[in-house]
């Protein structure tokens, strides 16, 4: 008997738990115990440093006006996240993979290469703010702490040798930082809570400065890398042995988005309302995460600057993880490639040293980097909606008529805001 069947790992018992609960045997909260993580990794791309750019400048230029767009890029988040994980749960494979398998290879490829530009984009924004972190707190160059985020980031993967448990406390751990980071910054100065609930359900925009943001801001929220990575992560983690446990795992799954996602909104709102409390009025120009902490530390003291400089790292390390698993798997699945991580991690880290070498503004190049995530965002969100809906591959779990209008709705919604920001930009 090998090693591992006597003492099973910390991935191996979660299973067992999880395949425990989906047959009844453990119930409550200790039957969702095990099925928490793949929601939650998803949702720190929901936190990431692209957030907190578009939503400083967000808080700082306009005030409350733009919480409607967190709120609804959020909902319609949830509704994709869950999709892609009940996708994953139903036909054993990932989002790309079934890209790969159902598609022509014309497309796929164009789907693979667009995907791929989407990943750099992402860790683009992920590694500078990490890297910002590092440096306004330790007071180093921002290439120092860009190199130091690489150091960093690599050895959180590391853990994925160790099965897929470890990881997921991990990136559980930096939510649980970021979000009491901001518990922090709603105690120390509190928004005004009337416009935070008005601007957050009564949808308002004020000039073409606005758009770009309402645009960087659905970029920043629904991210495409990790529609692709939800997917992947259901696979051979929990394994449902009849139609019946499939159908608990696809509520348990639900239940996780909800929960999770939602944290990662009220974070996000958090985010706008802060900027908005404390910038809007008399800071308005505040535009850049530095000029950010610089601007709290004499206004609302080091505790809050510091709770602030630390999300942002915390968000940052994670994000890039997060990034570089979302990456592997679009290589993988999509074109069945497999390189080495340091390699991957190399190409990827590419355009983030270029950037800061060439002294580019960090801040501005995190809402643009959203920007991009955004045009390529249908491409998955339509994959998915052609997929999901498919007898085929959901062999009898395919999504009900209003859930397809749902989501069809939200797709019409996000390609809505791409032509007008196209407008904005070139048609003038």
């Amino acid at each position: 008997m090998s090693e591992a069947a006597v003492h099973p790992n910390l991935s191996d018992r979660t299973a067992k738990a999880g395949q425990l609960a989906l047959g009844g045997g453990r119930r409550g909260l200790r039957g969702m115990l095990p099925f928490i993580g793949p929601a939650v990794v998803a949702s720190i791309a929901y936190m990431d440093p692209g957030n907190f750019a578009t939503n400083i400048q967000a808080g700082a230029q306009h005030g409350y006006m733009l919480l409607w767009v967190v709120l609804l890029a959020n909902v319609i988040a949830m509704l994709f996240q869950a999709l892609s994980a009940r996708l994953g749960i139903v036909s054993g494979h990932s989002l790309a993979t079934l890209c790969q398998m159902h598609f022509p290879r014309p497309l796929v490829f164009a789907m693979w290469v667009a995907s791929e530009v989407a990943a750099m984009a992402t860790d683009l924004a992920e590694s500078i703010g990490a890297a910002i972190g590092i440096s306004v707190l330790f007071h180093l160059p921002l290439l120092a702490g860009l190199l130091i985020t690489f150091a960093i980031t690599w050895g959180l993967l590391s853990f994925q040798s160790r099965g897929f448990r470890p990881l997921e406390l991990i990136i559980t751990g930096f939510v649980g930082i970021i979000s009491v980071a901001y518990l922090i910054e709603l105690f120390i100065a509190p928004p005004d809570w009337g416009q935070f609930f008005y601007h957050s359900v009564v949808p308002e925009l004020s000039g073409s400065d606005s758009v770009t943001l309402a645009v960087g801001i659905v970029g920043a929220t629904v991210m495409p890398h990790a529609i692709y990575l939800h997917s992947a992560m259901m696979i051979d983690r929990v394994n449902a042995r009849s139609d019946g446990e499939r159908r608990r795992l696809i509520r348990y799954s639900n239940l996780e988005v909800l929960i999770a996602l939602s944290l990662a909104g009220l974070v996000n709102m958090a985010m706008v309302a802060m900027a908005a409390t404390m910038f809007h009025q008399g800071h308005s120009d505040v535009g850049e995460i530095e000029t950010a902490y610089h601007t709290l530390l004499p206004l609302m003291g080091g505790v809050a600057a510091g709770a602030f400089m630390t999300s942002l790292l915390a968000s940052g390390l994670s994000s890039s993880v997060v990034g570089t698993m979302a990456g592997q798997v679009i290589m993988q699945d999509f074109v069945a490639f497999q390189i080495p991580l340091w390699v991957r991690r190399a190409v990827t880290m590419v355009p983030a040293v270029v950037v800061v070498a060439m002294g580019v503004n960090a801040t501005n190049a995190l809402v643009i980097s959203q920007v991009v995530l955004s045009l390529v965002l249908p491409i998955p969100m339509i994959a998915l909606l052609v997929l999901i809906r498919s007898p085929a591959v959901m062999a009898g779990f395919a999504i009900g008529r209003p859930v397809q209008l749902l989501a069809a709705a939200a797709s019409v919604v996000v390609l809505a805001l791409n032509l007008v920001l196209l407008w904005e930009s070139f048609g003038n």
